[in-house]
């Protein structure tokens, strides 16, 4: 059996996605020191990414296998959980005050596996009391090391009540709630029927893969747009190339803040789905989380 070895984790993703696009943006991670972690910490370096809030940790990665079937559809296995990954303790994260003004994304495995995830949870909640710190959240659930229980109430409530914005997958929102419609469990989310340390939510963007994008904000809106047409190679790493898409575009038009998306307006949420959606469609057009430039981009513009 052939292996191939690649860089991942979806906030790392987002991470490179945001450099890519010439994103000003920095990983709050916990790296090991030894075995891949050097590895991974000298891509993420060589990407631009900074690292100055990173966690040099003593545990081991944790190593992702990550099968396709015939339409280069992911399906992942995970070896942990006693890894670098959700050893989270309150003194390595950055403190709240010094992140005023920016926006902080988070997600998938880290804020769902204790220790670390009770430990992200309640730094989320800081920044969200704190009211000046836009945060994003993709759930980004992978039953297979999570489990099948009420995933719901142990790992998404803890974190939804403090996000702004939520980016999810139709195939995440399944395993949460087998058989609900998806428009009856974002209103939920929206309405704050779900715990949390804040108000919830102003915006929930729904992922369906070759079915498009569709978002629904606080105050009532919907909309859903197209992907493009495209050759799949695979799937690896696309929902983290559309998150990166969606935040570099709302951080050029200036709204990605607390008060930009309780205000976003329809145009700029369409141009940011939009480029969201390009920007995962170019990702699965080739091997791994390889997220396209912003010069990419721009050249095949139209």
């Amino acid at each position: 059996m052939a292996l191939t070895a690649r860089f991942g984790g979806s906030p790392a993703n987002v991470a490179v996605g945001l450099a890519r696009l010439e994103i000003p943006v920095s990983f709050a991670g916990r790296l090991s020191r030894r075995g891949y972690g050097p590895w991974l910490r000298a891509h993420l370096d060589a990407e631009g990414v900074g690292l100055a809030a990173a966690v040099d940790a003593p545990e081991p990665c944790t190593l992702a296998v990550v099968s396709l079937d015939e339409f280069g559809v992911a399906s992942y296995e995970f070896y942990g959980p006693d890894t670098a990954d959700w050893a989270w303790q309150a003194a390595e994260l950055p403190e709240p005050a010094g992140l005023a003004g920016a926006c902080v994304h988070t997600g998938s495995l880290a804020t769902g596996i204790q220790p670390g995830a009770g430990v992200l949870a309640g730094w989320l909640g800081r920044l969200r009391r704190q009211g000046d710190v836009a945060i994003s959240y993709d759930p980004n659930i992978r039953p297979t090391i999570l489990g099948d229980g009420d995933l719901d109430r142990t790992v998404v409530a803890p974190v939804l009540g403090s996000a702004h914005l939520v980016k999810v997958s139709e195939e995440d929102l399944s395993v949460l709630y087998p058989g609900r419609p998806v428009e009856e469990a974002v209103a939920g989310w929206l309405a704050g029927a779900e715990p949390g340390p804040g108000a919830g939510p102003e915006l929930v963007v729904v992922t369906g893969g070759e079915q498009g994008a569709t978002a629904w904000h606080r105050d009532g809106r919907r909309l859903s747009r197209p992907v493009p047409p495209i050759e799949v190679v695979d799937t690896v790493g696309a929902g983290d190339a559309f998150t990166a898409g969606l935040l570099a575009s709302l951080d050029g038009q200036g709204v990605l803040s607390p008060a930009g998306l309780a205000k976003l307006g329809t145009d700029e949420l369409i141009r940011a789905i939009d480029y969201a959606n390009r920007v995962a469609a170019v990702t699965c057009t080739r091997p791994g989380a390889d997220p396209p430039r912003r010069a990419e981009l721009e050249a095949n513009a139209g």
